[in-house]
């Protein structure tokens, strides 16, 4: 709960910060000819460029601003926001030409003044910026280049932004005005600045060498770090942190993964990670010794932020590594609730943790419900995949007061949360962490 305030707090600053811009640039005498759509034009050109400006911020990662949110709901709403932003950069020009169709003459290559033409490139950087981003699977845009991509266009976009609002001379010619949105460029610059130099600069220094790498079920593969002439980091159980291997932290190659050892253990973390694509392929080769980046931890998807009666765990495939985080760190407490674990996967044989799963329940309180969508001959649990059904079996009469974790496939998520829903348990108590961050 006492994350409400906070959270209140930084979505009052992020209005804030999108909407001062505008209110500060339409002070004085507004110019000749201004109707409603002219102004709502102008409007709308001013809130989408602060808000691209405030894009820079909302990806910095700076653990105060995430913490009440978790970076996953950040890095969302930054998805919401920028089509929000680009609509209304979009909707600018247009609302313009169809008040006064004979600004269309002025985009004829020999007479479109300097402004314009900043405003039109900025406008084509920041398309290529959301075609990218949206389709960037489908057009086979591998991720490290897209993130180099990404940062260029968007201070690129932002900067001729700028250039166009500075030349359209009524809203330049006052020197405060222009000097508004000179400190809005520079302050992008800056957070660019802490985040590619800084941020690398003060990882360098804290390096994590590879002292194992172990096999585990299901092309699953743990590697288990160890800081090196510094203390590492605490986090909460089920936070994750974005690492950076074979390269050096200022060369933008990092990959966030969940930390799925105990918050209780000091001096090494473990990171579980499944072979899914190019970099986690890789994985399995890498050799101990090897030195290793850390961004981290982030993430609010942790049992330390509640103190309900009782946990209820969903997770789908590698899903269980921010889970088993948590069941290890209540393990290492000796806490007493009842847990509930439903575990959807395809095979018994590849089932990730499949025997320490076993022997937490020695440990813990923990009743475990295992669903596999091509189960043995033998197979007297769960098949299939989870449905609402299921989860009308297993859940407790007491469900209403636990605290829900899931985490896995966005499709099983999406099931998951309509199920506990539907069976009773208050969205409030639902927690899922996403993994596809971009």
């Amino acid at each position: 709960m006492e994350n409400i305030p906070r959270g209140v707090l930084w979505i009052g600053l992020y209005l804030a910060l999108v909407t001062t811009p505008l209110f500060f640039l339409l002070l004085g005498p507004m110019p000749p000819g201004s109707g409603f759509w002219n102004d709502l034009s102008l409007a709308l050109g001013f809130a989408g460029t602060a808000m691209m400006a405030v894009m820079f911020v909302l990806t910095a990662r700076f653990h105060r601003a995430t913490a009440p949110f978790g970076i996953d709901l950040i890095y969302y709403f930054h998805r919401l926001t920028s089509l929000a932003a680009f609509i209304f950069i979009l909707a600018h020009p247009f609302l313009l030409m169809a008040e006064e169709p004979a600004l269309l003459s002025f985009l004829h290559p020999r007479f479109i003044p300097w402004h314009l033409t900043s405003g039109v490139l900025s406008f084509l950087l920041l398309s290529t910026l959301m075609a990218t981003s949206l389709w960037r699977k489908p057009l086979g845009i591998h991720y490290d280049s897209w993130r180099l991509g990404h940062m260029v266009l968007a201070v690129a976009a932002l900067a001729l932004a700028v250039a166009h609002i500075a030349g359209t001379g009524h809203f330049s010619a006052v020197p405060w005005k222009s000097g508004l949105w000179m400190a809005i460029a520079l302050s992008c610059l800056a957070v660019v600045a802490y985040v590619r130099l800084l941020r690398p600069l003060q990882m360098l220094r804290r390096p994590y060498r590879v002292q194992q790498v172990n096999a585990e079920r299901g092309s699953t593969w743990t590697l288990v770090l160890k800081p090196q002439g510094h203390g590492g980091f605490r986090f909460l159980p089920g936070q994750f942190a974005w690492l950076t291997l074979w390269s050096s932290p200022f060369a933008m190659k990092e990959h966030p993964f969940s930390i799925s050892s105990s918050a209780q253990t000091t001096g090494e973390l473990h990171f579980t990670i499944k072979e899914l694509g190019d970099f986690t392929r890789r994985i399995k080769t890498v050799e101990p010794g090897a030195i290793v980046y850390l961004d981290g931890p982030y993430g609010s998807f942790s049992v330390n932020r509640s103190r309900a009666p009782g946990f209820v765990f969903v997770a789908g495939g590698v899903g269980i590594a921010p889970i088993m985080s948590m069941l290890r760190t209540l393990a290492d407490r000796g806490d007493g609730r009842p847990l509930l674990l439903f575990y959807a996967y395809h095979t018994w044989e590849r089932l990730t943790f499949r025997e320490e799963l076993e022997n937490l329940k020695d440990r813990l309180n923990l009743n475990l419900v295992t669903v596999l969508s091509e189960p043995p001959g033998d197979w007297e649990g769960e098949i299939g995949f989870l449905r609402e059904e299921i989860f009308a079996r297993h859940l407790p009469a007491d469900k209403m007061p636990r605290e829900c974790y899931v985490c896995g496939p966005t499709p099983m998520i999406e099931v998951a949360e309509r199920a506990l829903s539907r069976q009773g348990v208050p969205l409030g108590r639902i927690h899922s962490e996403l993994f596809d961050l971009v």
